[in-house]
């Protein structure tokens, strides 16, 4: 899990992931968001197993995350937005 050394400045910014309510702070990608709450972003659709993220720059399709409202975002560069509601569909334990 990602482990925030500074806080940022601004309000935080409710999120859920898999209905479960956080926070992120403004300005956070949604990787950030995820990976301080959650150990991992996804399951791998082609194996047992999950995913966190590759390159953390938008070049490697790895950090693709689906939301509530049918979107499928790449998390390592989307901005969190207050309300977003993030899909891993893992089980609680898992985390």
């Amino acid at each position: 899990m990602f482990h925030r050394l500074v806080p940022r400045a601004g309000p935080p910014v409710p999120i859920t992931i898999d209905g479960e309510p956080v926070e992120a702070q403004t300005g956070d990608l949604l990787i950030t968001a995820i990976l301080t709450h959650r150990p991992h972003l996804r399951r791998f659709e082609f194996a047992a197993g999950m995913r966190a993220g590759f390159c953390l720059m938008a070049g490697c399709q790895d950090c693709w995350v689906q939301l509530a409202d049918g979107r499928r975002v790449r998390s390592c560069s989307t901005p969190v937005e207050a309300g977003m509601a993030v899909i891993i569909g893992e089980d609680p334990q898992d985390a």
